[in-house]
């Protein structure tokens, strides 16, 4: 019989935010979750990454804000996708903001490295939610790259939204999708490789 962790890993999916109810996560399975995102590779003992924790009042305001911002766009049709993707912002009952704030001119880590470890929190995060019985969702959205919509949602200079990982209980099962195909992804090396024609 397969390992449970095992079965898990290998058929892990996601249910989009859309799709989750109430309730999240207590504050005390919110931290053990946490803590478990934070197990990840960080070169250095850096821990360059941090938390933003979205409850349901605060993405109310989040999302108020967001539209605001979604307004100010010159054209019409981007205005309508910015407000509509900024409203699915508040989908589900938790959100935790994985937040990329690399140590700048490190002399050791590279900036790549940090980020790296910021995308990793991210995905621990998700096996955290699902471990403990709830459905979570990686997403980032618009906000994420725009400027003022970002500093908005608390993101401060030199630093960037690794993921919002929107978390909840599951109304529905998880479907599943192609995966890729491992084999037409993955070769061995060898001397010149790299300079062979394709």
């Amino acid at each position: 019989m397969e390992d449970r962790l095992v079965h898990y890993l290998r058929t892990r999916r996601t249910i989009p935010a859309a799709q989750m109810a109430e309730p999240g996560p207590d504050a005390a399975t919110l931290r053990a979750m946490l803590e478990i995102a934070a197990r990840v590779p960080d070169h250095g003992k850096l821990a360059p990454w941090r938390f933003t924790i979205y409850g349901r009042a605060a993405q109310a305001e989040a999302v108020a804000g967001l539209i605001r911002i979604a307004d100010r766009a010159s054209d019409e049709r981007e205005r309508r996708y910015r407000a509509d993707k900024a409203r699915g912002f508040a989908a589900a009952p938790l959100i935790v903001g994985v937040v990329s704030a690399p140590v700048a001119d490190h002399p050791k880590i590279p900036l790549w490295e940090q980020q790296l470890s910021a995308g990793a929190v991210c995905l621990n995060l998700i096996h955290a939610a699902q471990a403990h019985g709830f459905a979570a969702q990686w997403l980032t959205g618009w906000y994420a790259y725009d400027e003022e919509a970002a500093r908005w949602l608390g993101v401060k200079d030199g630093e960037r939204v690794a993921g919002f990982v929107h978390i909840g209980t599951p109304t529905l099962p998880p479907s599943e999708r192609d995966r890729p195909n491992v084999g037409a992804i993955t070769s061995s090396w060898q001397p010149g490789f790299a300079s062979k024609p394709a």
